[in-house]
């Protein structure tokens, strides 16, 4: 017993130096007491080393993956340059305030060759009405033959007969500063008026064609079913004819930053007119149902630039993969809300930042089946497309949407990706 109790004693000895019986000599501390305890924490500590270090794929690359393969089949040849202005610098427009003591800006804007792009159209608009009442006017003396005219003259009779609808849904309050195509040269910060509002908001223009293509009213209720930053709100108050705007959006923390907004740009009496809220977008019939003459449905996608660019807040994360997946759901939601939340007769304008068809066209063609078929509700598809005949010298437009408008990122043009359809409420 005292025999085995020092053989006990020394191996104790040995563990506390490191070492243990069964050692080979000169052998690393610890190294028969691993064989002893097994091999059990050294795959543990292998295993975490290999978790630690594993290459982590960025989320930009995942999304010009999922981009390359998608959008490839779906633009083909032009792909290639809209890859290349989504990895561009954006251009952006500035909104002019209307409520700001600013009306220095547009002449300091146009002393740097910066030009209002929906009052160019408007101007357009006015000159193809005039140049189509004259061939109108000249079409008359002929004697019931169309030999003499033109295929331009054609053309320009085409525009003509578009140039109306233009006219009808443009708001002239709306003012909108960008640079020429091919220049880059990038605005300066927003400055404060004597009161404290900015004279600017600087923001993608193309993102102002949805709110153009609501056709504002005098009294209007509005609603903006998904409103945070505030860029498409803050424009539909710029109208000056809003009798109501609810703003609302899902997120608390993007509706601070439409406070934000509202308070930067516009005066107390304005926002007045003004309601934000934070409900689920997708139960607002449930809130105010029936209830508005306009409502915008911008919705949440997968902002195809932010994911190409910028690794913060990037939907193309992994542990976003689900969300993701489920954006076409959440977008159809949303839209339906709007369609429920519009009066018979109301306008309702879909509007995403993304180039996919499934984000898009694929959503508005399902809302309408399930309008019509569960609700009862007939839904007409507007034409815009004379949107693309007036903006073209200031967007790219994609020609092939089945359904609504698509502006494309092009390097000499570099807005969007933004696509729109209007819908109307029967």
């Amino acid at each position: 017993m005292a025999a085995l109790g020092g053989r006990g004693r020394a191996a104790a000895a040995l563990l506390r130096r490191g070492a243990a019986p069964g050692a080979a000599p000169g052998a690393a501390p610890g190294a028969a007491s691993g064989a002893i305890l097994g091999a059990g924490p050294r795959r543990h500590r292998h295993k975490e080393k290999w978790a630690a270090t594993a290459p982590r794929i960025a989320s930009t690359r995942l999304a010009l993956h999922h981009f390359d393969t998608s959008y490839s089949l779906h633009l083909g040849a032009l792909w290639p340059s809209v890859r290349a202005g989504l990895l561009c610098e954006q251009k952006y427009g500035a909104l002019l305030n209307n409520f700001a003591a600013a009306d220095h800006i547009p002449q300091e804007l146009e002393l740097l060759n910066a030009t209002d792009f929906i009052s160019e159209a408007s101007q357009k608009a006015q000159q193809w009405q005039r140049v189509g009442a004259a061939g109108e006017a000249a079409r008359g003396c002929q004697e019931g033959s169309d030999e003499g005219r033109t295929v331009m003259q054609a053309e320009i009779m085409t525009q003509a007969e578009t140039s109306p609808l233009f006219s009808a849904s443009i708001s002239s309050k709306i003012k909108c500063y960008t640079f020429p195509r091919g220049d880059i040269t990038r605005f300066r910060p927003a400055r404060p008026d004597a009161l404290g509002l900015l004279d600017y908001y600087l923001m993608d223009a193309a993102s102002l064609l949805p709110v153009l293509a609501l056709n504002m009213q005098p009294d209007d209720f509005v609603l903006d079913l998904c409103a945070a930053p505030g860029g498409k709100s803050l424009a539909l108050l710029q109208t000056g004819i809003c009798g109501h705007l609810a703003a609302n959006d899902v997120s608390v923390s993007r509706t601070k930053r439409l406070y934000q907004i509202l308070h930067s740009y516009v005066p107390k009496e304005v926002r007045d007119t003004v309601s934000v809220t934070s409900y689920d977008g997708r139960d607002w019939d449930q809130v105010k149902g029936g209830t508005f003459h306009k409502v915008l449905v911008d919705v949440p996608c997968t902002t195809d630039r932010h994911s190409a660019m910028e690794e913060d807040n990037n939907i193309f994360h992994k542990r976003r993969t689900k969300e993701r997946q489920m954006l076409p759901m959440l977008q159809l939601q949303l839209l339906m809300a709007g369609i429920l939340a519009a009066k018979p007769g109301g306008e309702v304008v879909y509007s995403t930042c993304s180039l996919s068809p499934l984000q898009n066209e694929c959503v508005v063609e399902r809302a309408l089946d399930i309008a019509e078929a569960q609700f009862n509700i007939s839904i007409h598809v507007e034409d815009l497309s004379h949107f693309r005949t007036l903006f073209q010298d200031t967007f790219s437009f994609f020609s092939d949407c089945r359904l609504g408008e698509l502006v494309l990122p092009h390097l000499t043009a570099n807005f969007g990706p933004m696509y729109f359809c209007k819908l109307r409420r029967m």
